[in-house]
C-alpha cells in the first residue's frame, strides 16, 4: 500500500478522535461553560449535522479544486474548528467551532476514498479505502479513550488542542506523500450531480443509512444497557468502547480484503449477520461476558459493510464518483441521528433499554434486503443489455449503464 494512504489515516483518526471524544467529555464541557448536560449534547447533534450538509456543500465548493489541494484545505478547515473549540470563552463559541470541523469530515472520506482507490490497482481498490478508514476505527480504540482520560485529568480544551496538532500532521502528511491528482478532464458539477440519476447509487446510499443506522441503535444508549442490565460499572464503559473500537478495525480491515473480492456476497454475509447479532444483544444483554463479546461483534460486523459500501457508490458514480463518495459518508451520519432518535423513541415508550436493538436489528435487515433487490436489480441490467447486444443492430442500441 503507498504511503500516501498513511497520510490519509492520520487525518481519519484525528478526525474520529474529534467526532467520538466528545461524549466522554460533556460533562465537563457542559460544567465549565455553565449548560446543562443535555445542552452540551448539542456538540454532538451539531457536528453529525454538519457532516450530513458538509458532505455535499465542500465536495461541490471542491469540484473545481485539484483533489490533494482540497483535502489539504479540508485539513486546515478540521484544525481552525478544534482550535476554536480549544479557546472558545463561551458554549456557542464552540458549538461554532465543531460545526466548522464538522464541514470537513464527510467532504475529506468521500474525497478521500476516491484518492485512495485511484492509488492501487482496481483490484485492491476496497483494501486501499479500507486502510484510510482504519484511522476512523482505531481513533475509537486509541485516540476516543486517550482524549477523554486527558479532558478529565488536564482539561477538555488540551484534548482539542491535540486534536488539532493530529490535523497539523495529517495536513503535512497529505502535502508531502499523497502525488498531484488533477480532477478528470470534461467532468463538471452537472456530471457528479447525474450520479444521483443512478438507481443503483441510491440504493448503496439506502443501505448505508439501514445498515450503519442499525450498529448505532444499539451503540448509542449502551452505557444505560450496561450498567443497568449487565450491571456493569459505570467505570467499565469506556473499555466496552474499547472492544467495540477493537472490533470496528479488525471488521473494516476484513471487509476491505473480501470485498475486493466478491463485494455483493461480502455485504448480505454482514448484513444479515449484524441483524441477527443486534437481535440476539436484546438477550446476550443480561450476561456480562456475553454482553462484551457481543459488543465487539457489532463493531466488527457494522464496519465491514463500510470499505464495500463506499466501493460500491464509488463503482456505480463511475466517472464523476466525488460527490457520491462524500455524500454517502453524510449518509453514515444520517444512520447514526436517525437510529439513536428511534432508540430513544422505544426506551421512551417503556420497552427497557435493550429496545433499541430491536430496532438496530430492524433497520439491518432492511437493509439486506436492499442489497438483494439491488443484486437482483443489476442482473436483470445486465441481462437486459446482453440481449440488445445480441439482437439489435449497433445503431438501434441504448447503452446500458452498470
Amino acid at each position: 500500500m503507498p504511503l500516501a494512504l498513511l497520510a490519509l489515516a492520520i487525518g481519519a483518526f484525528g478526525i474520529g478522535t474529534t467526532e467520538f471524544v466528545i461524549m466522554g467529555l460533556l460533562p465537563e464541557v457542559a460544567g465549565d461553560f455553565g449548560v446543562s448536560i443535555p445542552t452540551a449534547g448539542l456538540l454532538v447533534t451539531g457536528y453529525a449535522l454538519g457532516v450530513v450538509l458538509g458532505a455535499p456543500l465542500m465536495t461541490v465548493l471542491g469540484t473545481k479544486v485539484p483533489r490533494k489541494r482540497m483535502l489539504m484545505l479540508l485539513m486546515g478547515l478540521f484544525i481552525a474548528g478544534n482550535l476554536l473549540s480549544a479557546v472558545a470563552p463561551a458554549f456557542a463559541v464552540m458549538l461554532i467551532g465543531r460545526v466548522v470541523a464538522s464541514l470537513a469530515h464527510g467532504a475529506f472520506f468521500g474525497i478521500g476514498s476516491v484518492v485512495a482507490a485511484e492509488l492501487v490497482a482496481p483490484h485492491k481498490r476496497a483494501g486501499a479505502i479500507a486502510m484510510m478508514f482504519t484511522g476512523l476505527t482505531v481513533a475509537n480504540v486509541i485516540g476516543v479513550p486517550l482524549g477523554t482520560l486527558i479532558g478529565q485529568h488536564v482539561g477538555w480544551r488540551i484534548t482539542f488542542a491535540i486534536v488539532a496538532g493530529l490535523g497539523v500532521l495529517g495536513l503535512a502528511g497529505i502535502a508531502k506523500l499523497v502525488p498531484e491528482m488533477p480532477r478528470p478532464e470534461g467532468v463538471r458539477l452537472r456530471h457528479e450531480l447525474a450520479a444521483f440519476k443512478n438507481a443503483q447509487v441510491l440504493l448503496a446510499m439506502a443501505m448505508t443509512v439501514l445498515g450503519f443506522g442499525g450498529v448505532f441503535a444499539a451503540i448509542t444508549y449502551i452505557a444505560p444497557m450496561m450498567t443497568h442490565i449487565a450491571g456493569f460499572a459505570d467505570g467499565s464503559v469506556t473499555w466496552l468502547l474499547v472492544l467495540f473500537g477493537l472490533g470496528m478495525v479488525g471488521g473494516n480491515l476484513v471487509g476491505g480484503r473480501f470485498a475486493d473480492r466478491a463485494l455483493m456476497p461480502m455485504l448480505y454475509v454482514s448484513l444479515g449477520a449484524l441483524a441477527v447479532v443486534l437481535a440476539l444483544f436484546t438477550v446476550t444483554a443480561h450476561n456480562k461476558v456475553a454482553a462484551a463479546v457481543t459488543i465487539a461483534l457489532i463493531g466488527a460486523l457494522g464496519f465491514a459493510t463500510v470499505p464495500p459500501l463506499q466501493k460500491r457508490v464509488l463503482d456505480q458514480a463511475h466517472g464523476a464518483p466525488t460527490l457520491a463518495s462524500a455524500v454517502n459518508i453524510g449518509a453514515f451520519n444520517l444512520g447514526n441521528a436517525l437510529s439513536a432518535w428511534l432508540g430513544g423513541l422505544v426506551i421512551s415508550a417503556g420497552f427497557g433499554y435493550t429496545a433499541p436493538n430491536w430496532v438496530g436489528a430492524v433497520l439491518a435487515a432492511g437493509a439486506l434486503v436492499l442489497a438483494v433487490v439491488s443484486a437482483a436489480l443489476e442482473r436483470r441490467q445486465a441481462a437486459h443489455g446482453t440481449a440488445l447486444a445480441s439482437g439489435v443492430p449497433a445503431e438501434q442500441r441504448t447503452p446500458v449503464h452498470h
